[in-house]
């Protein structure tokens, strides 16, 4: 299973270098397999609202949760010890701390462009390799 990071959402979003990737990801990818932190889903919400784009984040938000049925998690407060924990040991951002405390927790893959997850001990894959991870092995080793 998996917890997609925020760029990868982006890269479709934002029309960026990697968009047809990520978008196959996303299309491909059974939505029971589908993590998004609410971390992420505020971090969208305030870049596209900058940008006026009102109405492509609200039918973000109910692509997103409402019709692919992609499962939102949140960290509890008592949890933000483990996201300063990971901001020392591995020199993360806060955000990219978050996404790592509720991967350990929910035993989840990171789906990411972000390399800065590389230096941790869960790592990370891009869209590609979690498309290849599903083709070559089902959703059993996930």
């Amino acid at each position: 299973m998996f917890l997609v990071d925020t760029n990868v959402f982006l890269e479709v979003l934002l029309e960026q270098e990697n968009s047809k990737t990520a978008e196959e990801f996303l299309l491909k990818t059974p939505p029971e397999l589908i993590h998004v932190s609410d971390f992420t889903l505020y971090s969208i919400g305030i870049i596209m609202t900058r940008a006026k784009k009102y109405e492509e984040f609200l039918k973000f938000t109910e692509d997103l949760l409402i019709n692919a049925g992609f499962t939102l998690l949140r960290l509890p407060p008592l949890e933000f010890k483990g996201v300063i924990q990971a901001i020392k040991r591995f020199n993360l951002d806060f955000d990219d701390a978050y996404q790592y405390r509720l991967a350990e927790m929910y035993n989840l893959r990171i789906v990411s462009f972000d390399s800065d997850f590389d230096k941790t001990e869960k790592g990370r894959i891009t869209p590609e390799e979690a498309l290849t991870l599903l083709r070559n092995h089902g959703r059993s080793k996930l």
